[in-house]
């Protein structure tokens, strides 16, 4: 590692060991945190990718920059019995991780004082590597992904992120014009932000980095304008800057993780209204070119999130819309983990019981749109509250909730009943709810 790549980590350390980050209590908890625990559990990346399911018990997992620990009590929440290793640059904030994780009875966890580059002298392997909102504050981000891969398990995985430089050009620019003019270099970063709040008060409110980037909060809210105007380290990338790290660094793409999020033809009203030319030359692009035009139209993700693991790693399958019905009858139906939780089986016992519509989006949503399913349907759903269930059990449970049929009141055909069922799971397979598993 070079001089100015040491200076510029000194200084992130120094930065986060003065404002460990996050600043959220000790006694705070995740357990209702649904959307945040769906995607930091590992059965969800594991099923997109291989199409099986995974049980979390005794895999280790890395948080990678793990800051206070938030971040690594919601992977341990979200993943029981697997092993939490916490590492990060700042000695303070290692500190607070192991202070959190012990008061909320998470034994089985270690933090070590390390930068992302020198995984490898843990001497150790991961079934699932979290890095989260880190990977942009390293000087040579790409040697943070090799470290990671060198640390990696064939069938592991990967979560990082990056900052999406088309969302976040304000930011990017204040804090290049604050380091420019010494604000950054003030070792008192209560005077750093009192600093910025002065200067941001005297701007004319039609100034950019001020009408698009300042907001009323930001007048009390320390932790936000450090995270935003004084950021060390930060920087920004494009979709095809991300997949050449990726390449350079020997991995390979998985999925966004908020892959609901990026569909391109979602942004039209109407895709068959598009100009011919126009839908041709859509449907001949690569995943990672629409990915891209996805963000020069419409870049409202702060992140650039997303899942990678070893090349090869992914099982080989078939999307279960293009199964055959002798695949759907061998099949095994998983609730997602995350949907296997108190509160939302008492109020789907309620909606069965009252005939109510079952909003299962309530809980955490992996669509825009709301996803609701009607009484019946949400009682052949029940079961998979307690375990996964064979899917022709599905189908004779629906027999018996359905014995006959409403307009002719003759008796529900087994084959009807198959159908019900499998209409039924295609779009909640597919928007992450259940998972469909070959036997």
């Amino acid at each position: 590692m070079n001089q100015q790549s040491m200076e510029i980590l000194e200084k992130i350390r120094r930065q986060f060991d003065d404002a460990p980050y996050p600043n959220i209590p000790l006694d705070e908890n995740p357990k209702e945190e649904y959307k945040t625990l769906y995607k930091h559990n590992l059965t969800t990346s594991y099923y997109i990718r291989n199409q099986q399911v995974l049980n979390p018990e005794n895999k280790v997992i890395l948080d990678a920059g793990c800051g206070t620990g938030y971040k690594s009590l919601i992977l341990a929440t979200a993943n029981p019995g697997a092993k939490i290793i916490g590492v990060d640059l700042s000695e303070e904030s290692v500190k607070l991780a192991d202070q959190r994780l012990k008061y909320h009875g998470i034994s089985d966890a270690e933090f070590y004082a390390l930068s992302i580059e020198d995984l490898p002298d843990l001497g150790m392997q991961f079934d699932y590597i979290n890095c989260d909102e880190v990977l942009y504050l390293l000087p040579n981000p790409i040697l943070g992904l090799k470290a990671m891969k060198a640390v990696l398990k064939p069938d592991g995985i990967i979560r990082v992120n990056f900052h999406s430089s088309l969302q976040r050009f304000i930011y990017l620019q204040a804090q290049k014009f604050f380091n420019s003019i010494g604000v950054m270099d003030n070792p008192s970063q209560k005077e750093q932000v009192e600093a910025v709040r002065e200067f941001m008060s005297v701007l004319k409110p039609n100034v950019q980095i001020k009408s698009y980037g300042w907001a009323p909060h930001f007048e009390k809210d320390d932790e936000v304008v450090l995270a935003n105007y004084l950021l060390q380290g930060d920087k920004g990338w494009t979709i095809p800057e991300f997949f050449a790290a990726l390449r350079e660094a020997d991995l390979e793409f998985i999925s966004m993780v908020n892959w609901y999020q990026w569909d391109l033809m979602n942004l039209f009203d109407n895709v068959e209204d598009l100009p011919v030319f126009v839908a041709i030359a859509l449907a001949e692009k690569s995943f990672e070119e629409q990915l891209h035009l996805f963000e020069l139209l419409n870049p409202t993700n702060r992140l650039l999130d997303l899942w990678c693991g070893n090349p090869g790693a992914a099982q080989p399958f078939i999307s279960v819309e293009e199964w055959s019905f002798e695949q759907w009858r061998s099949a095994t139906v998983h609730l997602h983990p995350q949907c296997r939780i108190p509160a939302l089986k008492e109020e789907l016992i309620t909606c069965v019981t009252h005939l109510k519509m079952f909003e299962l989006s309530q809980y955490f949503r992996t669509t825009d749109d709301t996803v609701t399913i009607d009484s019946l349907m949400a009682g052949c759903l029940l079961p998979l509250m307690d375990q996964p269930q064979p899917m022709m059990q599905l189908v004779e449970r629906l027999q018996l909730l359905r014995p006959v049929s409403p307009v002719t009141l003759a008796a529900t055909d087994p084959d009807d009943a198959f159908e019900l069922v499998r209409q039924l799971l295609i779009p909640l397979e597919r928007l992450g709810y259940v998972f469909v598993e070959q036997a």
